[in-house]
């Protein structure tokens, strides 16, 4: 086991999270498609941020649905990685996970049809075979990969 994890075990076994948790998030349009524009807006207050087509197809300043959505799976996880490997006796220094959400035409739409994860860790004392396999069980526990499951999903884990 790694250095202080003796510390961190027991607080994993006395969290107790409710069986149900609903978290919200809204958005106010405006004008049409191709002039309009939406705010989104999270529960918490901590994010607020602006979309519209140009935003989403054109590189104009603001954000999109893509993008927002590579940074919850991230987030997620990061989240479930972290869980594991500590798990495990072997919690990181740091994680950093980038998602690559692909939109791609399909007919007179879009579909998203690849996410890519990549993770680099900092973890020291943990054989690369042990690290791939909790690396790859949280892809698969993560509870946005299994909302996303339509979706292929590839995972890169590197060192830092």
């Amino acid at each position: 086991m790694c250095e202080g994890v003796e510390s961190v075990v027991p607080k994993l076994r006395e969290m107790n999270p409710p069986d149900k948790i609903t978290r919200s998030a809204s958005v106010h349009w405006t004008g049409d498609i191709a002039h309009g524009g939406g705010k989104i807006a999270v529960e918490s207050g901590l994010v607020s941020a602006t979309y519209s087509f140009g935003t989403r197809f054109a590189k104009e300043p603001g954000t999109n649905p893509e993008e927002l959505l590579g940074a919850t799976h991230a987030a997620c996880y990061t989240m479930a990685f972290t869980l594991g490997l500590t798990r495990a006796g072997h919690p990181p220094k740091t994680i950093d996970t980038v998602a690559h959400v692909d939109l791609s035409k399909d007919g007179d739409g879009f579909t998203i049809t690849q996410i890519a994860l990549v993770a680099t860790v900092d973890i020291p004392g943990i054989e690369d075979g042990q690290l791939h396999e909790i690396a790859n069980g949280a892809k698969e526990q993560c509870p946005i990969s299994k909302a996303l499951a339509a979706v292929p999903i590839t995972l890169d884990v590197k060192r830092a």
